[in-house]
């Protein structure tokens, strides 16, 4: 059976949306709408979500759960990420599951594999 995933990140000064189709025999990315401006989680994040859904030429309804990358990263732009996949699952009735960013950066490869992101913290 074929699940429809919108996939959030705001856990880097990327603003990160997709749509991708899981199914038994693998996953299958549909289109993806990623803005890099670390000061614009939330002006960015809807319009890239609603952009992705037209270029992938689906509606909303078609969803079937929503995940969101649940950091390590800055407290305003997790929120903002997490606050809309909550709002989209609640509105369209779907599950919504965090997933560590580190993993779904390191997902796809192989062997020993280290993570490392900026903290922003100076």
């Amino acid at each position: 059976m074929s699940r429809l995933v919108l996939a959030i990140d705001t856990a880097t000064p990327a603003v990160t949306a997709g749509l991708v189709r899981c199914d038994g025999s693998g996953d299958e990315v549909l289109a993806e709408r990623v803005t890099v401006d670390a000061r614009a989680h939330a002006e960015q994040l809807t319009p890239n979500i609603v952009g992705a859904l037209d270029d992938a030429g689906l509606a909303a309804d078609r969803l079937d759960a929503v995940v969101v990358g649940c950091g390590p990263g800055p407290f305003t732009g997790l929120r903002v990420g997490m606050a809309t996949a909550a709002a989209f699952g609640h509105a369209l009735g779907i599950a919504v599951r965090g997933v560590c960013s580190l993993d779904a950066i390191a997902v796809g490869t192989t062997g020993d594999v280290l993570v490392v992101t900026d903290a922003r913290r100076r």
